[in-house]
């Protein structure tokens, strides 16, 4: 009999977020999984685990014990700073109350195990957090011939014989929007493409200071706002680099559909990439050694092509059949953990 579990997000109810992009691969991946039955958002009560992808209420008024609650970490409260700016007070209202929906659940699934110690120290029991990394299907990212990938530049009015460096994500504090167009003023024989927005309006952590920035943008770089996703594989292709000088992150979406796209990633050297990127990729600390990186890049082909080989080893280590396998297993596990 197939273990019956009914998604619960509304994760991608705001455009250009990554837990979005997580909610959705995941939710993909397992719904091919034949010992599973997976409904989406339903309402109806007979089910035997309930996966909740976002910390909306509803869901937690949703988590009883009729059912094993499993809870998607993709945030700790404390380590989302810079990414929305509200009153102290809000700010302490919101992390008691995402701290007390991790402790209604059951079980927790984070995506990045640097994550296990920051919940244990709020005290949930470490038998009841499981790490499983994200996921990108490689028929939603893949590489595009060279052809294509020029057509696709015209369209977006792209220099077709520039190096391309890409970011992507909300433009906001953590995700080092400063650093990005710094690097873009210090090698102007390069062009950046920005790709994301101000998914959370005015309540972005340093929304006025960016909308400034925004209106004197260094000649070779542009800033394309929130694209949809069925479109972010063209973006990748037409990159060179993937570039995400993020102060804080978990495992961003984006790394994985750059290495599906057999693209060099050069990030800020944060000690939670180690066990989920090992040394498959590039990194630096500041604007110089990430502009050292950049330029070694674009003109050190042998380099290049290492660093195209790290990517295709990632795309490869976070396959379709070991997560399938990962995810199959974990249901099958607390499915029998909680079964009385």
């Amino acid at each position: 009999m197939a273990i019956k579990i009914n998604m619960l997000s509304l994760a991608d109810s705001v455009s250009g977020q990554g837990v979005g992009s997580a909610y959705i691969e995941q939710t993909n991946l397992v719904k091919q999984i034949p010992e599973l039955e997976i409904s989406v958002n339903s309402r109806a009560h007979d089910f035997d685990i309930y996966h909740i992808h976002s910390v909306n209420y509803r869901y937690y008024r949703r988590m009883k014990k009729d059912h094993v609650n499993i809870v998607y970490v993709h945030f700790i409260p404390k380590e989302n700073e810079g990414s929305i700016k509200l009153p102290k007070l809000a700010t302490k209202i919101f992390d008691w109350y995402v701290e007390s929906f991790y402790k209604r659940a059951d079980e927790l699934v984070v995506v990045n195990p640097c994550f296990i110690t920051p919940l244990k120290e709020l005290g949930i029991p470490e038998e009841k957090i499981t790490y499983i990394p994200n996921y990108v299907a490689k028929e939603t990212f893949y590489p595009l011939e060279k052809d294509v990938v020029n057509e696709i530049k015209v369209r977006y009015q792209i220099p077709v014989d520039k190096f391309i460096v890409l970011g992507c994500g909300q433009i906001q504090t953590r995700k080092g929007f400063d650093d990005f167009v710094k690097c873009a003023a210090s090698n102007p024989d390069l062009y950046f493409l920005w790709v994301g927005g101000f998914s959370f309006g005015r309540i972005t952590h340093g929304y006025k200071e960016y909308k400034k920035m925004m209106k004197n943008l260094p000649s070779n770089m542009m800033v394309t706002g929130i694209v949809d996703r069925s479109k972010m594989n063209e973006i990748f292709n037409i990159a060179d680099v993937l570039f995400m000088p993020s102060h804080k992150e978990l495992f961003p979406m984006s790394i994985l559909e750059a290495a599906n796209a057999h693209k060099p990633i050069l990030l800020k050297k944060l000690t939670l990439y180690t066990p989920i990127l090992f040394d498959k990729y590039c990194h630096g600390t500041s604007v110089e050694e990430y502009s050292e990186e950049l330029q070694k890049l674009a003109n050190d082909s042998s380099y290049y092509q290492k660093r195209i080989d790290d990517a295709i080893f990632l795309s490869n280590f976070y396959s379709k059949e070991r997560l399938m396998e990962e995810w199959k297993n974990y249901y099958e596990r607390i499915y029998e953990k909680y079964k009385k």
